[in-house]
């Protein structure tokens, strides 16, 4: 059974950060293409960061110098650090997984930014 768990959402002021945490299970991890999408209120589900199984790294140019995500394939685990938060950030993050023409999302973790 595949499983991606996400964890590390929360309620933060604008200005601070948070580390988004998510563990896979049931799949290869190391040959797998991670990503983080978000989706905020009355929007659709937008790319926000990419690391490749070879570990290159891509963003959205709204987050690009503010996040910074990571993996650890000895932990199969992908990590989104978020710094600099804005408003404009909140959303539920969602962790997802590709590979060898499967694809699987996690249930997300909820981010909301405000003083």
């Amino acid at each position: 059974q595949v499983q991606l768990v996400e964890s590390g959402g929360g309620l933060v002021q604008p200005g601070g950060s948070l580390r988004l945490s998510c563990a896979a299970s049931g799949i290869a991890f190391n040959i797998y293409d991670m990503a983080w999408y978000r989706q905020a209120p009355g929007k659709e589900r937008e790319l926000v960061a990419t690391i490749s199984r070879g570990g290159i790294r891509k963003y959205v140019d709204s987050v690009k110098g503010r996040f910074t995500i990571s993996r650890d394939n000895a932990k199969n685990t992908v990590y989104l650090q978020m710094n600099s938060l804005k408003s404009e950030d909140t959303a539920v993050y969602y962790c997802n997984g590709e590979g060898w023409g499967t694809n699987y999302w996690g249930q997300g973790t909820r981010v909301t930014i405000s003083s």
